[in-house]
């Protein structure tokens, strides 16, 4: 079963940069700089209206042929997710291609990824918070299935909670 989802993008792939998106003015900020060269692998942002474990929307990694700009809306075609712990907190990562480009039209699951492109992805997410001295956990990839499940889930408890960030006037 494949689902396209709306992507924002927040953080181009092959940056050091770490943005997000600042929610009280819409406007882009930079939140940080990676403490190392490593350079974020794919695409990364959030699902809209969703709320994970960890009091933010659903993390993704849209995987692209060209990087696109932060605030960027993508149709991503959902492949399945990353399982990990970031500072004691699940921080699943799903895992995405771009839709509309025609060098993924074959990408239908994590399996049709190569695998040394799912070692890396797994590779960054261990190490890439080392000199900032913060443990991550990184777990195993999960499939479409338990990834949809995901994704409802957290849709369900942002209509349940709201955004949690939003109410405590924090911006993220």
């Amino acid at each position: 079963m494949q689902k396209i989802i709306d992507a924002i993008i927040e953080i181009p792939m092959n940056t050091i940069n770490k943005y997000e998106i600042d929610k009280p003015s819409g406007r882009i900020r930079l939140s940080r700089v990676l403490y190392s060269r490593m350079t974020y692998p794919a695409e990364y942002g959030y699902i809209e209206s969703t709320l994970a474990l960890d009091g933010d929307p659903l993390d993704i990694l849209v995987l692209a042929s060209e990087k696109t700009f932060p605030g960027c809306i993508v149709s991503a075609r959902v492949l399945g997710y990353l399982d990990m712990v970031d500072m004691g907190f699940q921080d699943e990562k799903v895992i995405a291609v771009v839709d509309a480009d025609p060098r993924f039209e074959g990408v239908k699951s994590l399996e049709d990824v190569h695998p040394h492109i799912l070692k890396e992805i797994k590779h960054f997410f261990q190490t890439y918070k080392h000199l900032q001295e913060t443990v991550t956990t990184v777990n195993e990839y999960h499939g479409i299935e338990e990834t949809l499940e995901l994704i409802e889930s957290c849709i369900e408890r942002y209509k349940e909670q709201g955004d949690i960030k939003e109410k405590n006037d924090r911006v993220f």
